[in-house]
């Protein structure tokens, strides 16, 4: 699913409108109408006090067509004009004027601290003040409205965009911003729901197709793409049943220390898991054991060195290798590395310790075959790409590090976002319970075998990705966050995969 900009979805309204022959006060009718039905959907006619707040533009015209159809059936509603400006949007003229001729109460107007209402726990609040064009911050007395909002425990959804929340920018630490419980968002999501700064304000989101057009949205340029499942299918290789181990390729994983080899054996379980043919371990020899015990389907190699490694195996070949997870950054594990940059031709994946040695040997980014995949949290990102002031311009920096070294950044969070030059690939699956020790050493894995079983790097790291968070998924609503073990990913993955081919059949 593209991701577009406020510019972008203003010229499909206007495209939509032009093609459709409707006006817009037409298309805002059919938009907030959409809006009404989730609500009605849920709330069921409950005997729930609904607020709404409307600003005097058009995401305020869209809050009133949702209070006229909840009047209409049945609702206790009150609306308040949050008046910011003596300037109306014609289309919010032409739904108040509807809005009075349904309601037996007028809209309250909000002209400044003396007008606010007020708000009680088990309100239902719309927000509808500010849509997707607001590009400055709230301020004055419509901050402490938006405070109040906040700090009621009402349950607020915002239409379309949290209020105060900008598009394009992050909001500065004392900017107002509604915190939505629940965002129901139009035609096409907007990055910053997904940015680690800015999504608490959004809540639940869901967002709705209003109908724009079809054509214009297909044409319409973006780099940027939210991934769910109807995106990654496309992506799946079904496996042939003439085929054999050595068709799904022969993955290196390489990594540990004395009292972290864990690490390891959680990535080479989930790349075995995953589907590669054969999986051969690189330990320091005081792991041998523990994973000839604990995952007899792999093979053990052993360094010289019993407590870290320090070189790369002699005369081993390789579809890929995975460096880094527990493996320390000692000289002798520095030398590993820069011997196993040496020794690959094939894209490889670092991760973990791989990536803070790279941080600290710049020179050996030279060395990294084309389209390896670095796999940071942000304190490792931050270690390799420097300080950044927001989110945007974290993106910015990662990007110029993908181009200048040629590398695929796949940076994991809540939402894991892939980055290959300036294309950015947005993961919508997983949940908090995937916040958990070794949960990165099993996507490491995953993605791992899939480039091992022959996908190209960037379609192994976005689907790699996303089945990492389905198998989470899988796994959460098993145990519950709390009880989610890296283990549990590595071991639903196959479930993950089931899911995909229940989609394909």
């Amino acid at each position: 699913m593209k991701i577009l900009s406020a510019e972008q979805l203003s010229e499909a309204d206007k495209i939509s409108i032009e093609k459709q022959k409707i006006t817009s006060e037409e298309l805002m009718e059919r938009a907030a109408t959409l809006v009404f039905d989730e609500i009605h959907k849920r709330l069921q006619g409950a005997p729930i006090p609904v607020k709404v707040f409307c600003g005097i533009g058009n995401n305020g015209g869209d809050g009133l067509v949702v209070a006229r159809h909840l009047i209409q059936h049945g609702y206790e509603v009150t609306v308040f004009i949050v008046n910011y400006s003596d300037k109306r949007s014609d289309d919010f003229l032409a739904n108040y004027e509807k809005l009075k001729k349904v309601s037996n109460d007028w809209p309250s107007l909000i002209k400044g601290e003396p007008d606010f209402p007020t708000l009680e726990p088990g309100d239902f609040v719309i927000d509808a003040i500010f849509g997707i064009g607001l590009n400055r911050p709230i301020e004055g007395w419509m901050a402490d409205l938006v405070k109040l909002i906040n700090q009621s425990q009402a349950f607020t959804l915002s239409v379309d965009m949290p209020s105060g929340l900008f598009s394009d920018k992050v909001p500065g630490e004392e900017d107002a911003v509604i915190e939505a419980d629940y965002t129901l968002s139009f035609q096409a999501p907007k990055i910053v729901f997904f940015l680690p700064e800015t999504m608490d304000y959004v809540g639940d989101l869901q967002i709705m197709d209003i109908g724009l057009d079809r054509e214009f949205l297909a044409d319409i340029p973006s780099k940027t793409f939210l991934i769910n499942k109807d995106m990654v299918l496309p992506l799946y290789k079904q496996r042939r049943k003439n085929s054999h181990k050595g068709d799904y390729g022969h993955a290196l994983i390489a990594g540990g220390s004395y009292g972290k080899i864990g690490s390891v054996l959680l990535t080479a379980t989930a790349a075995l898991k995953t589907g590669t043919g054969l999986c051969t371990v690189y330990i320091p020899k005081c792991g041998y054991e523990i994973v000839q015990t604990g995952l007899p389907e792999a093979m053990v190699l052993t360094d010289t060195e019993n407590n870290l490694l320090s070189s790369y195996p002699e005369d081993f070949k390789a579809d890929v290798i995975c460096f880094g997870m527990g493996v320390g950054t000692a000289e002798k594990s520095v030398k590993a590395l820069k011997s196993f940059l040496k020794a690959s031709t094939s894209p490889m994946l670092i991760d973990a310790d791989g990536l803070n040695i790279l941080s600290k040997n710049i020179e050996l980014l030279s060395l990294l075959p084309e389209n390896s995949i670095l796999t940071p949290h942000p304190g490792e990102l931050k270690r390799l790409v420097g300080e950044w002031k927001d989110d945007f311009h974290k993106l910015e920096l990662v990007k110029d590090f993908s181009k200048e070294h040629g590398v695929i950044v796949v940076l994991k969070g809540a939402h894991t976002f892939t980055i290959n030059r300036d294309e950015i690939f947005i993961n919508n699956s997983g949940n908090p319970g995937m916040a958990t020790a070794g949960s990165g050493d099993v996507l490491s894995g995953i993605i791992t075998s899939l480039i091992g079983q022959a996908y190209d790097p960037l379609v192994a790291a976005v689907l790699g990705v996303f089945i990492h968070g389905l198998s989470g998924d899988i796994s959460a609503e098993k145990s519950g966050y709390e009880s989610v073990l890296a283990g549990d990913i590595a071991r639903n993955t196959g479930k993950a995969f089931q899911e995909l081919l229940k989609e394909l059949n």
